[in-house]
């Protein structure tokens, strides 16, 4: 855990002092984007074209932020286009490494051992953490984007015209509005909200966080009631920014993060949600729960001081799911 202060790296926890106690996430600073035809995006400069080949991704199998960009690269065939590497787990005083253990892939494009020498390489004298995912324009030798919101909306598109699969479209025209709406919302209160309670360091703080949190929960609860995905009929977007959170709560944030009113298990259409987004063929293999646990219960020594990583929950996601009872019409995809 640290971060870079002017191109040198400090061994540092997360700040709450200077705000009364609450986790604030900084913005991620690289915010380029690839496009079709080079163009530039909705922020950053231009130049970065879809190309097969040119671009390289950086992971943890533990974040839920690259998670999203995982998932995005396996489900529209980017696999072949975008070459990868996954850091440890452990996020000790050096921050994410690339030091050998079962799911590891190390650097092949910079030979960095840990992931602030890339940040590095982009910027010498960057200020910042140092987080994933990171995506790295080989061509240009630099950082597009560590962004994971933007990386996967040009996951979804950017590469459509150079081998992606057309198929699938997880942020169409007409619904992206809602997208966004609710995008919001489940960033403030549930993916961010997660770590505003566990990161919390006074007892308003996480209360202020906790609230909200099972509030959403709730009303998500639901909306599920209804339909089978959080905008109907249609797999978008805005579920896997849910499933990358939703996926570790239990294992993890409950217990660590002392999120702990109830359980995804309690809720009946969020349970059998998450089973139906961890079957989406190619899901299943993005998920690593020991590099999660691992990572979590062992890297945050000031909440979990021993290290020691709970043997339990027992869980099963490739258990049967109801959310086919939706599933009324032939032309909804199938994403197989």
């Amino acid at each position: 855990m640290g971060v870079l202060v002017d191109g040198v790296w400090q061994d540092r926890w997360y700040d709450t002092k200077s705000t009364g106690g609450r986790f604030v996430r900084k913005q991620s600073q690289f915010r380029n984007w690839v496009t079709a035809d080079g163009r530039a995006g909705p922020t950053g400069e231009g130049g970065f074209k879809a190309e097969p080949g040119r671009y390289h991704l950086y992971i943890s199998r533990a974040c839920p932020w690259a998670h999203r960009a995982a998932i995005f690269r396996t489900l529209k065939g980017l696999e072949d286009m975008i070459s990868l590497s996954i850091t440890h787990w452990l996020m000790g005083e050096e921050g994410w490494t690339f030091n050998e253990a079962p799911g590891t892939i190390p650097d092949t494009v910079n030979g960095a051992r840990r992931l602030y020498e890339v940040f590095l390489k982009a910027d010498p004298h960057y200020s910042g953490r140092a987080t994933v995912p990171v995506l790295w324009d080989k061509q240009r030798a630099t950082i597009v984007s560590n962004e994971s919101a933007e990386i996967i909306r040009m996951f979804n598109s950017a590469f459509d015209g150079v081998g992606a699969r057309t198929d699938i479209d997880f942020c169409p025209e007409d619904l992206r509005s809602e997208i966004d709406k609710i995008n919001a919302r489940i960033y403030d209160n549930v993916n961010n909200g997660v770590h505003r309670c566990g990161f919390a360091s006074t007892q308003k703080a996480y209360a202020a966080a906790f609230e909200p949190l099972f509030t959403t929960l709730d009303d998500l609860e639901e909306r599920l009631s209804k339909q089978r995905y959080l905008l109907g009929e249609h797999l978008t977007e805005a579920d896997w920014r849910l499933f990358t959170t939703l996926v570790r709560f239990d294992p993890v944030y409950f217990g660590h993060f002392k999120c702990n009113l109830r359980r995804i298990a309690d809720y009946s259409n969020l349970s059998n949600y998450v089973r139906d987004l961890f079957q989406v063929p190619g899901v299943a293999a993005t998920v690593n729960m020991q590099h999660i646990k691992n990572h979590y219960y062992q890297s945050h020594t000031k909440i979990n001081p021993s290290g020691i990583v709970p043997l339990g929950p027992q869980f099963d996601y490739s258990a049967p799911h109801d959310r086919d009872r939706f599933r009324n019409r032939e032309d909804i995809p199938a994403y197989q």
